[in-house]
């Protein structure tokens, strides 16, 4: 039997592309040629969706997914709070599992909720995600939520402001009087470090301050991407006063870094960075950093997927009843007066 995977290679088209298609999504922005190519392939291989599967997915199990790229990461401790109180107000059981798991075996949505094991998923995509783990989503037909993110697809998403977070962290800095600042943020294709980024270039314009592009990396949030990012900025011929970290692991490397670069912390160089976590406040020093509504979050993705789950609609939501907070502390001051002697890290 066709598959809507069959479909998509028949038409040189992504599965999300013939699911929009098919579904008469009002998401689907293709072109006419694109629209004629999936549907002559869904004539010539004879496809048709699986009522079965279908019927199947109507029997509750008071269960939900949720996949979460790293489960001992400190940023997913409020969001699996806001998820497991809300389920559990709900009468859910929430199975948790990392969405690495996806990447070697995309089958596993389709049996989750195709064999009956879950009503729902939850799936925040790590920073390199493959992005066929979505199109296998989106071809499961699964009560879906994708956390954090805001992609044009026909699947329900719920993000932060994270627009507003970065732009709040860069005009901490700037109010502190820094003119040189940079910004150390997620990898390109991740949707997350867009906003971020816009949100940096927005205050930062906004203040008539220039953006060189050698002093914004696009490395990734990891510790070891923050390290990799304090190098990269100290090899240039001039060095920022400040730093706008995108995550607050990447935060964690810069200031290891630092430190055994002989960089003095906040005197030579101030760190902000977005997402507090219980150990902000015992970093060497205590981290600056802004508080994003995590817990607003998960409880936000539970009741849009609950609603789903229930036959409505998907829909894209922003968590903005919450706003970001600013959380000062001791790894940011005013900039240096006297230009610092250049050091390697």
């Amino acid at each position: 039997m066709a598959t809507l995977g069959d479909v998509a290679k028949l038409a040189g088209v992504s599965v999300s592309a013939v699911s929009r298609v098919l579904s008469n999504s009002p998401t689907a922005r293709v072109s006419d040629r694109t629209r004629e190519l999936i549907h002559r392939a869904v004539e010539e291989l004879g496809y048709q969706p699986n009522f079965a599967a279908r019927a199947l997915r109507r029997a509750r199990t008071n269960a939900i997914a949720i996949l979460v790229p790293d489960l001992t990461n400190a940023v997913f401790a409020g969001l699996m709070l806001g998820v497991n109180d809300a389920a559990w107000s709900r009468g859910y059981t929430v199975l948790i599992a990392r969405e690495e798991t996806l990447e070697p075996h995309p089958e596993l949505i389709r049996r989750l909720v195709g064999e009956g094991r879950v009503d729902g998923v939850l799936l925040q995509l790590g920073d390199a995600t493959d992005m066929t783990v979505v199109d296998s989503l989106v071809e499961s037909g699964a009560p879906a939520i994708l956390i954090n993110t805001m992609r044009d697809i026909p699947i329900g998403t719920v993000a932060l402001e994270d627009e507003r977070a970065a732009a709040m962290a860069t005009q901490h800095l700037i109010d502190l009087g820094h003119r040189h600042i940079a910004m150390v943020g997620g990898l390109a294709r991740n949707d997350t470090a867009q906003r971020r980024s816009a949100g940096y270039h927005t205050a930062m314009n906004a203040a008539g301050l220039a953006t060189p592009p050698e002093w914004e990396t696009w490395i990734g949030y990891t510790p070891d991407n923050g390290r990799a990012a304090l190098q990269r900025l100290w090899d240039l011929p001039e060095h920022p006063t400040a730093i706008v970290a995108a995550n607050v692991n990447g935060a964690i490397g810069l200031l290891g870094a630092a430190r055994r670069a002989g960089i003095r912390i906040p005197d030579e160089l101030s760190i902000v960075s977005i997402h507090d976590v219980w150990f902000a406040d015992s970093t060497g020093p205590p981290l600056t950093t802004v508080r994003m509504p995590l817990y607003q979050m998960g409880v936000t993705a539970i009741t849009a997927l609950h609603e789903r789950i229930g036959g409505g609609e998907p829909r894209h939501e922003r968590v903005d009843a919450e706003p970001p907070v600013l959380v000062v502390r001791e790894s940011t001051a005013p900039p240096p007066g006297t230009r610092r002697a250049r050091r390697h890290p």
